[in-house]
């Protein structure tokens, strides 16, 4: 620790220690608060509004962070910041009497829970004068660099708390993710889907393409998997009778940090019986312009240089048109694995040989397409390999009913047509379970042979979506990177 912080840290526990001489508790219980920093100055507002200017309004209990001091002699001002705002205090000795005396020993990053009437200052202030003053909570640490702001962007994301303090806008990118968040699960429940929770512990990883965390439960003796997806206990409630679910949460996979991507994220899963990958397309179209309305009063959101219109009907286009378009490959005439990666060398793409051919395709979608789509697109039909819990496409053999959106140069959505033949999706996911034989691939699709009992029971038709939230939020809120975002991202560990 520098020796000026610690100089700083001394001079407060002096203080802490001159306060509690006085008898003062520096950490009560509770403040009983009546207003917040905007109401207060709304009250004062209002007065103003049907009395004029010079009143002052009847008294309020206020409480929050100081954030900064300006003491001289027998007067004081300082700002007090809460959860919305802030506002001016104004401190008197005359007033306060010897309850003044407990200024001098006050730092920024204290909470103080303050009463009095609010007035304006000869400035234009709404300023509260304080009748009586409590000390609610002494900081022992000095505030991030002085109070003007904590700029090195690792240590904002490890210490998140110091962040918010320091950059108080940073806290409505999470206001927001809140506020979008409800608008989902409100848009969902008025369609009557009904919300539910299925296991985050599970016996098999199944239900997408990811390296699971590995534990064990002791008691069972059994290994156990954080579940990557919800995939597969969400249709099995559709097999069970539900017609809508859909489930909001937290999935992990094993995988790289990157501005896309952060070990646990979280998720939308729905299934709607009867419904297919275009009713789901509709669907989303629909949340999400609605999610944006909600929150930013707008479908037109500002991603960097970007303005982004999400009003529906969003472009649709074909995945194999697309990869011939921007990188003049067709993956129906290079349609194996060796074939495919040598046509994308040899027009100077980095692509690994030891994936599977629906790896690589993938692969040359994210190289090639996905940075070009700005403006909301769905990315549709994909190659059956690509997606072994679709429905097949009538009419295009090879390919399966699924779509990805995308938006700001990421995809964001997946989602398809549900495949219910439970003797073809044995077969499928047998096929997963060679492949993963053949290239010592842990991200390959699992057979959960529990999922294909139910199948045989029989599912309806179902379409269903998987929405990357966190992508969502960043999307709307105009974030670049995924930490931005998530109030505790992953970090590796300081040794």
């Amino acid at each position: 620790m520098p020796e000026r912080e610690e100089e700083l840290i001394r001079s407060r526990r002096d203080k802490l220690q001159r306060i509690r001489e006085k008898g003062i508790d520096p950490y009560p219980t509770r403040f009983p608060r009546t207003h917040t920093t905007r109401l207060a100055a709304e009250l004062l507002l209002n007065l103003e509004a049907s009395d004029g200017e010079g009143g002052r309004t009847s008294a309020v209990s206020v409480a929050g962070r100081v954030i900064t001091s300006r003491i001289m002699g027998k007067a004081a001002f300082l700002d007090l910041r809460d959860g919305v705002g802030k506002i001016q205090l104004h401190l008197r000795r005359d007033v306060l009497g010897d309850d003044y005396d407990l200024v001098r020993d006050l730092d920024l990053g204290d909470f103080l829970g303050v009463h009095g009437p609010v007035f304006r200052t000869r400035t234009g202030e709404a300023t509260i004068e304080v009748e009586q003053l409590t000390i609610l909570s002494k900081s022992m640490h000095p505030l991030p660099e002085k109070w003007h702001g904590l700029r090195d962007v690792e240590q904002r994301y490890r210490q998140r708390y110091a962040d918010l303090i320091s950059n108080p806008e940073v806290a409505q990118v999470f206001v927001q993710r809140s506020q979008i968040i409800n608008s989902i699960r409100g848009f969902l429940n008025r369609r009557g889907f009904v919300e539910v929770d299925t296991p985050v512990l599970v016996p098999i990883a199944a239900g997408a393409f990811a390296k699971p965390f590995v534990t064990h439960h002791h008691t069972l003796d059994e290994q156990l998997y954080l579940r990557i997806a919800t995939e597969l206990y969400l249709k099995r409630l559709i097999v069970g009778g539900f017609d809508k679910v859909y489930e909001l949460g937290k999935v992990f996979r094993n995988e790289g940090m990157d501005q896309d991507h952060n070990p646990e994220f979280t998720t939308l899963e729905s299934y709607e019986a009867y419904a297919d990958y275009n009713d789901v397309m509709q669907m989303v179209e629909e949340m999400v312009s609605t999610a944006a309305l909600e929150t930013l009063g707008s479908c037109q959101v500002q991603f960097g240089e970007e303005t982004i219109d999400l009003t529906p009907p969003w472009k649709r286009l074909s995945l194999r048109d697309e990869i011939l378009k921007r990188g003049n490959i067709d993956i129906e005439e290079y349609n194996t694995a060796a074939s495919l990666e040598a046509r994308a060398r040899e027009l100077g793409l980095e692509v690994r040989a030891e994936g599977s051919w629906g790896r690589l395709v993938d692969k040359l979608l994210s190289l090639l397409v996905e940075p070009q789509l700005m403006q909301p697109t769905f990315m549709v039909d994909y190659p059956d390999e690509m997606s072994p819990l679709a429905k097949p496409k009538a009419g295009m053999p090879g390919y399966a009913e699924r779509f990805e959106a995308y938006a700001a140069g990421m995809e964001f959505a997946n989602a398809y047509t549900e495949l219910n033949d439970p003797d073809l999706q044995r077969e499928r996911l047998l096929g997963q379970e060679e492949m993963r034989r053949l290239y010592q691939d842990d991200e390959v699709e699992r057979l959960d042979e529990d999922f294909l009992v139910s199948l045989g029971l029989g599912m309806p038709p179902t379409g269903g979506l998987g929405v990357g939230i966190d992508r969502l939020v960043m999307l709307l809120t105009g974030q670049t990177s995924i930490r931005d975002v998530l109030l505790f991202p992953q970090m590796r560990s300081l040794k």
